[in-house]
């Protein structure tokens, strides 16, 4: 089966834009009051002001003592970022992989290197103010975006636990009261892509508006599978739709924010080349003889209230529900060659390591139900603060299959494993900023919370056996911030801050192995913010040390298992600059990271071959010296943009832009070796961009633009499926017209 570049499709998908763009004129819009405001502060101040929202409240990004980057939806679109793994190529310090279900975020090293449904993430992730506490659905909302926090280092008073890495705060666009408008982006590119996203919004009132969005994105495989299995695993579609409903008082002291959500993923799994393969070296031809699929759908409502119910304090009360599930089958050998377990033998260890065919599939059930109150000052004095709690229940159910007497379809079962998981999560925080003098601010915060967690593992290999006892453990912990802040001018702050962040312990679901404890990180960090008087060039830049114990690291032995491994250190420094220069823009972001083991570890290695006779730990585990890399730590990570706008006749503007993203080598476990690593990579992306007026816009773009082959992902071996490569995007190239009215 030949893959599918889509070039008719994508030929009359072309002239339809350029078509389109031909007659814009006569379709162009006026721009809205608030485009018109918004054109005329450009002229004023050429870089914008930055708003953060991660602290409950709006503030400037300049003038928060945390290393982060924040991006509009604008900016996004400019820098061609349409899915949250591109992320990593516009913020330092960033590794996201992304294969099978989930979605691994690591900051600065940290953050999560392999799934298991009794462990949680280290980088919170939230979507309009709710945390989503497990990372296989956070990657379907990633459409009409506001704006995306990437914010770096523990975040342990008021994003809470799960964020000793850091934490992404992803936001849609607010409705606006007393205006009718909405957009219309289409793209069109090889590989048969096609990605369209309208929004718009109606205010229905002075107090009430709503605003609806709906995203569909869909693409064909980079890989080809001339296997028999009918499946081309790297098919994809993705169906989402989102509205929010906005209200306020006449004074607006009472204000409410209703969103809902709903997503379709369908595809035909990941494209994963196995390390061995004995018929090709491509890296984009597969062989699979076992269908494969994964199918991924959910949704989730939140209500967030605020309430000015006496000067300067607010009370905000958010309730949410996420409701999601997943089910995937696939090929367990990774080839169309490997034999199954024959039907007169037993599926014992021995026959599978000498008939290793095999098909498996998966589900996972995720329900989730979120409640957070804060109680917030919101006066122009000296003294501000916040205080809050936090209430979770989490629920898993994770079934699990395998069938060894198949190779191509999945007939039944003959090693089922059913998971249930119960997490509880409560905590009580605050936070408050007081400036003892005009320049001199200080910050303190603390969190203490209160973690459980119940887990229950049915195993069945043939005849049923008796339900297990429910594992429970339990863990608390104190975390927080300290800062010293020096505003020393109107656009210069220098700051110092310790931050500890925690993640909690939990079960593992092998029968008679030992829980794991908590995960802590303290970071220490200095750094300067500041903008030049005109504003033309900003400059943020920080340095920082981690002090990181009792890592949780997963590994794959028959069910995934969670340990503390021992401890690390870290040191390293970011830096982030933009200019604007009139016609010529740029930016650039640059993160050094040195993160090691701080001391000799016993580790359980899944990948496990011969191992030295030397090597003093027992059984599965190897040791991990002293000095070696953490996972998902690359030292440099660098990205920059420069773009120049050319003026036309009538108003038209032509602006090409360049960009650049280097990830260095990283690997994917505390083992080195060709199953672990990913290599460094350099990544040029083009656009070419024609904005016809203030409605229409045009562009063109190539995107890995010198056809790099690269390893984006090292799969390991997982319950039903052993591990592989997945390679990144080769040259894809297409064009997008996006259109906004009144």
């Amino acid at each position: 089966m030949m893959v599918n570049d889509g070039r008719p499709r994508f030929a009359r998908a072309l002239l339809a834009v350029l078509v389109g763009s031909a007659f814009a004129p006569a379709f162009a819009q006026t721009a809205t009051p608030e485009q018109s405001k918004a054109s005329q502060q450009a002229g004023e101040a050429p870089i914008q002001e930055i708003v953060i929202t991660a602290e409950r409240r709006s503030q400037r990004l300049q003038d928060v003592p945390i290393s982060a980057t924040v991006l509009s939806g604008a900016d996004l679109a400019a820098k061609g970022v349409t899915t949250l793994n591109s992320m990593q190529q516009v913020a330092p310090s960033v590794a996201i992989n992304t294969y099978n279900r989930s979605t691994f975020i690591n900051i600065r090293g940290v953050g999560i290197a392999q799934s298991a449904p009794t462990s949680n993430p280290g980088v919170a992730f939230y979507i309009d103010g709710q945390i989503f506490p497990h990372e296989q659905f956070i990657a379907h909302s990633f459409f009409d975006i506001g704006s995306i926090e990437v914010l770096r280092g523990p975040q342990g008073t008021l994003t809470g636990q799960n964020s000793t890495g850091g934490a992404l705060y992803l936001r849609s666009p607010e409705p606006k009261y007393n205006a009718t408008f909405g957009s219309v982006d289409l793209s069109a590119g090889n590989y048969s892509a096609y990605r369209g996203v309208g929004a718009v919004n109606v205010g229905l009132s002075p107090n009430f508006a709503v605003r609806l969005a709906y995203m569909h994105d869909e693409r064909d495989s980079y890989s080809n599978n001339i296997g028999p299995s009918g499946s081309t695993p790297g098919n994809a579609k993705t169906d989402s739709v989102r509205l929010n409903l906005a209200g306020r008082t006449d004074d607006a002291s009472h204000r409410f924010n209703l969103h809902y959500e709903n997503f379709n993923f369908k595809s035909d799994n990941n494209a994963v080349k196995n390390r061995f393969d004995k018929v090709t070296a491509d890296p984009f031809t597969i062989e699979e003889d076992a269908k494969s699929y994964l199918n991924q759908s959910g949704s989730r409502v939140a209500l967030e209230d605020r309430w000015a119910f006496r000067e300067g304090l607010e009370l905000r009360t958010q309730l949410a529900y996420q409701d999601g599930s997943s089910l995937d089958a696939v090929d367990g050998d990774r080839s169309a060659t490997a034999l199954p377990v024959p039907a007169a033998l037993p599926a014992t260890s021995a026959n599978k390591a000498l008939y290793p065919g095999r098909t498996g599939i998966n589900g996972t059930d995720i329900k989730t139900l979120v409640g957070e109150v804060n109680l917030i000052s919101t006066g122009d004095g000296p003294f501000n603060w916040v205080a809050g709690a936090f209430f979770m229940r989490d629920n898993l159910d994770v079934p699990l299959y395998l069938d060894s007497y198949h190779t191509s379809n999945f007939v039944a079962s003959n090693s089922t494993i059913h998971l249930f998981t119960h997490n509880l999560s409560k905590s009580l925080f605050g936070q408050a900023n007081w400036f003892a003098t005009d320049k001199l601010e200080l910050l303190g915060g603390a969190r203490y919370s209160w973690d459980s967690q119940d887990v229950t593992v049915f195993q069945l290999q043939g005849a049923p056996l008796v339900p297990p006892p429910v594992n429970s453990t339990s863990s608390s912990q104190l975390t927080g911030k300290l800062g010293l802040n020096l505003h020393a001018e109107k656009n210069l702050l220098l700051y110092a801050t310790a931050s500890k962040g925690y993640k909690a312990g939990g079960n593992n679901p092998i029968p008679g192995s030992t829980p794991f404890g908590p995960e802590h990180n303290l970071v220490y960090e200095a750094g300067v913010k500041t903008n030049t008087p005109d504003r033309r060039f900003r400059v943020n830049a920080d340095v920082f040390y981690s002090d990181y114990k009792d890592i949780q690291l997963q590994s794959t032995i028959t069910l995934p298992l969670t340990q503390n491994a021992a401890k690390g250190k870290a040191y390293g420094a970011e830096f982030e600059g933009f200019m604007d220069l009139g016609a010529f823009t740029g930016n650039i972001g640059v993160s050094y990271l040195n993160a090691t083991f701080a001391q000799n570890a016993c580790i359980t290695n899944s990948g496990l071959g011969t191992k030295a006779s030397t090597d003093p730990c027992p059984g599965t585990n190897q040791l991990v010296p002293e000095g070696r890399v953490l996972p998902f730590s690359p030292k440099w990570t660098i990205n920059a943009g420069v773009q120049y706008e050319i003026a036309l006749d009538g108003g038209r503007k032509l602006t090409p832009r360049l960009q650049w993203a280097h990830l260095a080598e990283q690997v994917a476990t505390p083992f080195p070796g060709a199953d672990t690593l990913v290599p460094e990579r350099d990544i040029f992306d083009a656009r070419l961009s024609l904005q016809v007026n203030k409605a229409w816009l045009v562009e063109g773009y190539v995107n890995n633009l010198s056809n790099k082959t690269y390893i984006a992902s090292q799969v390991q071996n997982a319950t039903s499926a052993t591990g592989g490569i997945i390679y990144g995007a080769p040259r894809t190239f297409g064009v997008r017209a996006n259109v906004k009215f009144n």
